[in-house]
């Protein structure tokens, strides 16, 4: 009966849940925790009176119950007083009914165990207490274990004041946050050395932008030891929505860690199975037909995003961070830019070849220009109002673009970069370079399905739904190959956005993910394979070309 993070506005609540809903409530499934606390090693064989375990929002006492079943087994097998345990477990809850029916939750069970009524209250009223945990001294919080379901509340719906308080308790939530971060943030700043969190919780700040502050803070301090994605799994006592996962965090130099992901079958029976396996130094990987898992090296060390795809292919990737340089690299010279704005196309795009003087239209490629996997130029031009050093032209050099520019002039004044600058008033949003023009390059249209890259051997300038790819050292046809294949599609994949439909969002941000190898370490054999697979738009044959150079025998799904 642990606080679960809900996704409200995905939720089609019963009356009787309005109120928990308000506090982010929604009740574990008592075999949930038995795995986590599995998971974390706190078992009954362990003394479990000499570590300190916390639990940030008790709800009514899901977890405790299960604890303090452990810490009774616990002083059994160690000839311990009850007493002994008084401060073993801290707890806090902000609704008095939630600390009282975990209290008599407690008290319950241990009189079941066999332990003294009064000396079972006494405990009961030691472990659990009404506050915030999000606002207690810090010198509250140590602990050896972090455990529990966080509640999900969207920061903007919290209190004013208290959110105000949260915010300059919690420096991770940031923006639009919600309220999970921050007890993520406390608890892991808690820990004791070699302490660790085992939290079930909404997964969406392993990716979304309000996470990428508490991103950083683990992968700056903490090791990152296993993500079980539980999104169709019976894991609540209701039927919600929360995209939940199980993460285990520890306060060490970041170590092995494992990613895994279960399907609607997994259950008690299969989660003691995944225990068993977790807890085993081998096999590397585990494929049942209730979870999949993989063991890898490390976690992944951006901060800007983690990846999200099934464990054996994060292992996969993981193995390839390893091993292969990032695509963007100063080493090659290859850089990864997107297009031109100009915060109003309708005025600087023009298809007419005489609007202007000659010298001011610059040749533009556009999306539908790539659509065939090679360049079909429609006649898109920029009326450009930028000089080969970067400068704004002088208008009474150019009569024609003047006149033009004078005509449009409400439009280009209205808009914030003219606002902000009334002086330069004709500027594009983004200056043109005019070297890039004449470069070759590789162009991505921003949403496809498939990662699509089209050679534009120069001439063109990009427009900004279009990303490029230029290099100094690469064949752009070899490069090309390689950015066809389903390798570097599974890249962006597992860090992209993905739209209705599947459609995937090829950004710059995304297409800085790939890894590649060192071009001279491609035989010639594989460029030949991989610059005719691009010719001919073969992706299956860039695949095969790909894992040869990567050293990879398949792709997992």
């Amino acid at each position: 009966m642990a606080n679960i993070a809900l996704f409200t506005d995905d939720l089609a609540l019963s009356p009787s849940l309005q109120e928990a809903v308000e506090h982010g409530e929604v009740f574990t499934r008592a075999w949930v925790v038995e795995l986590i606390l599995d998971l974390l090693g706190y078992t009954a064989d362990e003394d479990l009176c000499a570590v300190k375990l916390v639990e940030p929002s008790c709800g009514g006492g899901a977890f405790l119950v299960v604890i303090a079943s452990r810490i009774s087994a616990s002083c059994r097998a160690h000839n311990r007083p009850l007493s002994d345990a008084a401060y073993a477990v801290q707890a806090f809850d902000l609704l008095e009914r939630n600390v009282e029916r975990a209290r008599s939750l407690i008290v319950e069970r241990l009189r079941q165990d066999g332990w003294d009524s009064e000396d079972a209250a006494k405990l009961a009223a030691a472990w659990v207490n009404q506050g915030d945990y999000l606002l207690q001294p810090d010198a509250e919080h140590r602990a050896d274990f972090v455990v529990g379901n966080p509640p999900y509340i969207r920061l903007e719906d919290v209190p004013g004041d208290r959110m105000a308080a949260y915010r300059n308790a919690c420096s991770t939530m940031g923006g639009r946050a919600d309220i999970y971060i921050g007890f993520y943030e406390v608890a892991l700043r808690s820990l004791n050395p070699d302490g660790r969190l085992g939290f079930i919780c909404a997964d969406r700040w392993m990716r979304n932008q309000y996470g990428r502050r508490l991103r950083q803070l683990v992968t700056k301090s903490f090791s990152m030891d296993l993500v079980l994605v539980m999104h169709e799994v019976d894991a609540f006592d209701d039927q919600v929505s929360a995209y939940p996962a199980i993460t285990l965090i520890s306060n060490k130099t970041q170590g092995e860690a494992v990613a895994a992901d279960t399907t609607r079958s997994f259950g008690p029976g299969q989660a003691a199975d995944f225990v068993r396996w977790y807890a085993t130094v081998s096999p590397a990987a585990a494929a049942a037909p209730s979870f999949q898992a993989a063991r890898m090296p490390h976690w992944f060390p951006e901060e800007d995003s983690w990846p999200s795809a099934s464990p054996a292919r994060l292992a996969v990737l993981e193995d390839l961070a390893e091993r292969f340089r990032l695509l963007e690299d100063a080493e090659t010279g290859t850089r990864v830019g997107i297009g031109i704005a100009t915060g109003a196309d309708k005025v600087f795009l023009t298809k007419e070849p005489d609007l202007v003087e000659a010298d001011r239209l610059l040749p533009m490629a556009m999306v539908r220009d790539t659509t065939s996997g090679s360049i079909d130029w429609d006649g898109m031009r920029l009326v450009n109002p930028w000089t080969s050093d970067g400068e704004l032209v002088d208008l009474t050099a150019y009569p024609r673009l003047a006149r033009y520019f004078d005509k449009h002039g409400e439009t280009l004044r209205r808009r914030y970069v003219a606002v902000k600058q009334p002086h330069r008033w004709y500027k594009t949003i983004d200056k043109v370079d005019h070297q890039l023009a004449r470069r070759q390059k590789l162009l991505f249209p921003d949403m496809k399905l498939r990662i699509h890259p089209v050679l534009e051997e120069g001439g063109l300038y990009p427009h900004h739904n279009l990303y490029f790819i230029v290099s100094d050292v690469w064949d752009m046809r070899v490069l090309g190959g390689l950015l066809l294949s389903k390798v570097a599609e599974a890249f962006v994949e597992a860090y992209a956005v993905k739209m209705r439909g599947g459609t995937l969002r090829f950004q710059a941000q995304y297409l800085r993910k790939i890894r590649v190898p060192a071009p001279e370490a491609i035989s010639p054999s594989d460029r030949v394979a991989l610059a005719a697979a691009f010719d001919e738009r073969d992706v299956a044959a860039a695949t095969e070309a790909a894992l040869r150079v990567y050293g990879l025998s398949e792709l997992p799904d």
